[in-house]
């Protein structure tokens, strides 16, 4: 009987009969693929549970420590367009809020939350406030204090951005002047989406 089965069929039988179908192989295959810089987990900002990051191993990251009473807030509406553009070639942002600049998120997980939908639409993932300066020390969220370890820059004030290769490898880092729709930003963006994982 399994010699009248095609390939792609036999496959997916054995799949099945392993456990190994659908999304939890998909998760399976993406821990495999898992860089040291996401081997680790945040919580998401809605309701605080652990998000791990290795669900986005493969893909180009921007990462971000936002704030909703800044300046440059209104660059939440630039990361959720350019998200909404390059999701589908394996972009993904990764928001986190911050109130070590001039305090200007104070709020609640639930309110920034609700501020960030309500006034830009974000749809993209968002973590639970946390301190991203050099000065908190052994408190700095983890990756943040990677990523600064990597590129020799720490955020000095809100939207600070980094953009990291499908790879974990590269990163660079943009100042919070520099708006994501920005043309050099953009051409950082797409040569890293074009790059091979």
């Amino acid at each position: 009987m399994d010699s009248l089965l095609s390939p792609a069929r036999r496959r997916l039988v054995l799949a099945a009969a392993l456990g190994t179908c659908g999304a939890g192989a998909a998760r399976r295959a993406a821990a495999a693929a898992c860089t040291p810089l996401l081997s680790r987990s945040f919580a998401r900002l809605q309701d605080e549970k652990p998000q791990d990051l290795c669900q986005y191993a493969g893909r180009v990251l921007l990462v971000v420590n936002t704030a909703s009473y800044c300046g440059f807030t209104p660059q939440y509406k630039s990361l959720e367009a350019l998200y909404a553009r390059y999701r589908e070639r394996g972009l993904v942002v990764l928001g986190f809020p911050s109130n070590d600049f001039g305090q200007q998120e104070p709020g609640t997980g639930k309110e920034i939350a609700e501020f960030c939908e309500n006034t830009f639409g974000v749809k993209f993932p968002m973590f639970a406030k946390s301190r991203v300066t050099a000065s908190a020390g052994d408190a700095a969220n983890p990756l943040f204090a990677e990523l600064a370890r990597r590129t020799g820059q720490w955020p000095k004030w809100n939207f600070h951005k980094y953009l990291v290769a499908r790879d974990g490898s590269t990163a660079v880092s943009f100042a919070s002047q520099v708006d994501p729709l920005e043309r050099a930003f953009v051409t950082q963006l797409e040569a890293l989406l074009a790059a091979p994982a």
